[in-house]
C-alpha cells in the first residue's frame, strides 16, 4: 500500500524560492554546491556523478554543505536510466530532503522515500502526467512549460497550473523562461511555490560547461532556442548555434525522430563521428533573454533575491 507523501521540506529559510535546475553534464557538485551556498535549492542528475561510489562522495559532501547553510541539495533520478533504483537507495540513506524525478514514472520510488521522510517532485510536461504523478503519491510537482530548456512542454505556464490546482494541491514549481527576480516573483504570484531555473547557471563562474557553450548562451536570445525532437526523441530545447557549430541545419532536421533512433544517432554510446546531444549539441532556454555575462553563483542568486524583494514588498505586489 503506498504510503502518505511526505511533506516538503522547509523551504521557509531560502534566499530565494528557486531551484537551480539538474542539468546533464552540468550540474556537478561544484555547481550544486555553490547553489547550496548561495541559500537556494541545487539540483543534480545522479547520472552526472558517473559512479556510485562518485555519487556516495557526492551526497556525502552536499550533506556537509546543506549542514551550514539555508540552502538544500536535490538529487535528480532520470527514472529511465537502469541505475535510477540503486541511485535511489543511496539518496535514502544520505541527508537529502527532497529529489526530483524526470523521464519515466516515479512510482518505483516513492515508497522508498516516504520510508526515507524524503519528499518526491516529479517532472511533467502534460496535465495527463501531473495526475500519473500525483496518483503514484509524490509530494510536489514540477510543471515544464514553455521556454524551458532541455526535454520539455509547451504548455502556458498560466493555464498549466489552473489546470492542476483543480485536483493537487501540494507544493508546484514552474519552470521554463525564468529571467531573474521578477520571474520568480510572477511565479510566486500565478499560485506556483517554487520556481525552476537552468539556463543562466550554465553560463556561471562555477559550472563545468565550456568556454563555447557559455559564450553561445550569453551571445544567444529566444529566437536563437529550438524545440525539437531530432536529438532525444521528446520536445528538447536547443541551441540554434550548436546545431549549426556540429555541421547540421536546423531547417533540416527529423522531427520524426524516436529515442531508439536518436540515441543511436546522437546519443553518448553512439557509434561513429556524428555529434552528441548535450556535449556537441546544447540545450539552454528561452532564459537565455537575461544572460549578458559569466557570473558566480552567488551574484546571480543575490542579483535576483533582491530584484525579488523588492516585487515582492512593493505596493502593488501586497493589493495596498
Amino acid at each position: 500500500m503506498t504510503r502518505t507523501p511526505p511533506a516538503a521540506p522547509d523551504l521557509s529559510g531560502l534566499r530565494l524560492p528557486l531551484i537551480v535546475a539538474p542539468m546533464l553534464r552540468v550540474s556537478d557538485l561544484h555547481l550544486t554546491s555553490a547553489a547550496v551556498r548561495a541559500g537556494v535549492i541545487g539540483a543534480f542528475p545522479t547520472l552526472n556523478a558517473r559512479s556510485e561510489s562518485a555519487l556516495v562522495e557526492w551526497l556525502r559532501e552536499l550533506d556537509a554543505v546543506q549542514s551550514h547553510s539555508t540552502g538544500l541539495h536535490c538529487p535528480n533520478l532520470v527514472m529511465a536510466d537502469a541505475d535510477a533504483i540503486r541511485h535511489a537507495r543511496l539518496i535514502a540513506d544520505s541527508g537529502a530532503r527532497m529529489v526530483i524525478t524526470s523521464v519515466g514514472s516515479p512510482a518505483p520510488v516513492t515508497d522508498l522515500f516516504a520510508r526515507a521522510g524524503i519528499a518526491v517532485f516529479a517532472d511533467v510536461a502534460t496535465v495527463a502526467h501531473a495526475r500519473k504523478a500525483v496518483a503514484a503519491g509524490v509530494t510536489g510537482l514540477v510543471l515544464l512549460t514553455a521556454g524551458a530548456g532541455g526535454q520539455t512542454g509547451w504548455l502556458n505556464p498560466f493555464a498549466f497550473i489552473d489546470a492542476v490546482r483543480r485536483f493537487f494541491d501540494g507544493p508546484v514549481v514552474l519552470a521554463g523562461g525564468m529571467t531573474g527576480g521578477r520571474s520568480v516573483a510572477a511565479a510566486r504570484t500565478a499560485g506556483y511555490d517554487l520556481a525552476y531555473s537552468g539556463t543562466p547557471f550554465i553560463a556561471s563562474a562555477e559550472s563545468p560547461a565550456g568556454a563555447a557553450h557559455k559564450s553561445a548562451i550569453v551571445d544567444s536570445d529566444p529566437d536563437g532556442i529550438l524545440l525539437t525532437r531530432a536529438f532525444t526523441g521528446l520536445p528538447t530545447s536547443m541551441l540554434s548555434s550548436s546545431i549549426r557549430a556540429a555541421g547540421l541545419d536546423p531547417a533540416r532536421l527529423d522531427e520524426e525522430a524516436s529515442p531508439e533512433s536518436t540515441a543511436r544517432l546522437f546519443g553518448n554510446r553512439a557509434r561513429g563521428d556524428g555529434p552528441r546531444r548535450w556535449a556537441d549539441i546544447h540545450s539552454a532556454g528561452h532564459s537565455v533573454a537575461a544572460v549578458d555575462s559569466v557570473r558566480p553563483v552567488a551574484r546571480i542568486v543575490d542579483d535576483w533575491a533582491h530584484a525579488y524583494d523588492r516585487i515582492r514588498t512593493s505596493p502593488w505586489e501586497r493589493g495596498t
